[in-house]
């Protein structure tokens, strides 16, 4: 018998054939199902056992999840750099969230997971997740209902353990950064069964008896188990009804409990709620302190510019004393000038002196008598000049005066 083809068309209509339908590429087909299958698995918990984990040098590990029925890929990436609490090995139970993704080099897919947790601590995990769930529906995270923190609070009141380090650090930070702030501790079990019930109660009294103007809920970093109380429903409601705003600070920054959704702010750690409620102070000591060197300049400017004003104001004033002294010295010129005219008209005065007393001695009766002349007059009260002969008698008193003094005589 003769073989048949095993396609009995002509090669020319299957070419026709194929020709005309749509046709995808490897890599088409491929992005294809990863765009359908990736957004419809977005976010997935899936519980089940580690096989075959592979940690590489890069810190990424890869291993596989099984059950009885079936075994899925999975992959964590950056999980050696991450702060946990356990290891992955073979044989480990756990609970992952993530999300499916295809992996084209291998036309494969794979479960890429954000969290994973040893399936003890899944549980706890899920009943955070219903909680949260369950306060979010009832409004309790609502950003409307967060109230802001007074700008400068000068009291603050912590409800932790007196005697972990989270309180000591934050005392450290608030006397470093706002020393006049009063911090009022409010001591309180922050892990174990018993501890809820009594951060709600430091919680009431602190409202009861107004001990600060921000309440913080402070604790260290751990596991879940160990912040296991501030995912406590009856804590979230006490945060919520309370009249003094909540902050809380629990745990470290990768940390988040229901106590974090529900106060007025969330702080990563205990020291950062310190400094978050001192940052305020900080800035006010530091606009102080800029006001005050801003200030400064501008006095020291003034008074330097006032200063010069006086230097010119003094140079142009003349001072008492040295007006003073200008006028005693201009009085003594004065006087030097007077004393000086003085002697000038004197002498002047007595040069006219002696012309007018030469021409008086020219003329003086004395000189007359210097040449032998004499004057005579009749001795007594009436002094009479005697000019003849005939004035005199005999036995009468003359006086005779001659250039040199006076004689009385008596005529014969």
């Amino acid at each position: 018998m003769e073989a048949l083809p095993l396609f009995s068309q002509p090669r020319e209509a299957l070419s026709a054939t194929t020709s005309s339908m749509r046709h995808w590429t490897v890599t088409e087909l491929t992005g294809k199902i990863r765009g359908v299958l990736e957004p419809s698995f977005s976010q997935v918990w899936v519980q089940g056992e580690v096989s075959n984990c592979r940690p590489a040098s890069s810190g990424h590990a890869y291993f596989s999840l099984k059950d009885q029925g079936a075994c899925i890929s999975a992959a964590i990436f950056g999980w050696g750099a991450r702060r946990r609490n356990f290891e992955l090995k073979d044989g480990l139970q756990v609970l992952c969230r993530g999300k499916l993704s295809v992996y084209p080099p291998r036309g494969s897919y794979q479960l890429v997971i954000d969290q994973v947790e040893p399936l003890g601590s899944g549980a706890l995990q899920i009943a955070f997740e219903n909680l949260k769930a369950k306060l979010a529906a009832e409004g309790l995270f609502d950003a409307r209902l967060k109230r802001a923190l007074p700008k400068l609070p000068a009291r603050i009141a912590v409800v932790t353990s007196p005697t972990g380090a989270a309180i000591q650090d934050m005392l450290n930070i608030l006397k470093r950064r706002a020393p006049q702030m009063r911090v009022t501790v409010i001591p309180a079990l922050v892990q174990g069964a018993d501890a809820a019930p009594q951060i709600v109660r430091g919680i009431e009294l602190a409202n009861r008896h107004s001990l600060g103007e921000v309440l913080v809920l402070a604790r260290g970093g751990g596991s879940i188990e160990d912040l296991w109380a501030f995912n406590d429903e009856s804590l979230a409601r006490a945060i919520r009804n309370s009249r003094i705003p909540v902050i809380s600070a629990v745990g470290h920054e990768i940390d988040f409990t229901i106590s974090d959704f529900v106060s007025d702010l969330r702080a990563p750690t205990p020291s950062a709620a310190a400094e978050l409620v001192s940052g305020a102070w900080v800035d006010v000591v530091e606009k102080v302190r800029e006001s005050s060197t801003r200030l400064k300049s501008l006095i020291l400017r003034d008074l330097g510019q006032r200063k010069m004003l006086l230097s010119h104001v003094m140079a142009r004033v003349v001072s008492p004393k040295d007006r003073l002294r200008e006028q005693a010295q201009r009085t003594d010129e004065i006087a030097l000038r007077l004393e000086r005219a003085v002697l000038f008209r004197l002498e002047q005065r007595s040069g006219a002196l002696q012309r007018v007393t030469g021409k008086l001695d020219a003329l003086s009766p004395l000189k007359v008598l210097e040449r032998g002349y004499t004057l005579v007059r009749a001795s007594g009260e009436e002094q009479q000049v005697i000019k003849s002969v005939q004035q005199v008698s005999s036995g009468r008193e003359l006086e005779i005066t001659f250039y040199d003094g006076k004689r009385t005589v008596r005529a014969i």
